[in-house]
């Protein structure tokens, strides 16, 4: 079972961009991450395609399972 925890923040130009952390600790603490996410702002060291991030817009864990089959 894989766990990613994706980031979401709105850019200057009013797009949306991820950042996506595999495995995260948790529990995950809602206002945890929101005051990371807006360090990681104040800290302007995150750009994407899209601009700066200049907002959050949310944030959500993936949780995935795969199931591999043997082809005989």
């Amino acid at each position: 079972m894989a766990k990613t925890l994706e980031l979401e923040f709105v850019t200057e130009f009013g797009k949306t961009a991820r950042l996506s952390v595999d495995n995260p600790k948790e529990p995950i603490d809602g206002s945890v991450v929101k005051a990371a996410m807006e360090e990681m702002i104040a800290s302007g060291i995150f750009t994407s395609t899209n601009g700066n991030f200049a907002s959050v817009k949310g944030a959500r864990v993936i949780d995935r399972n795969v199931t591999e089959y043997e082809m005989v």
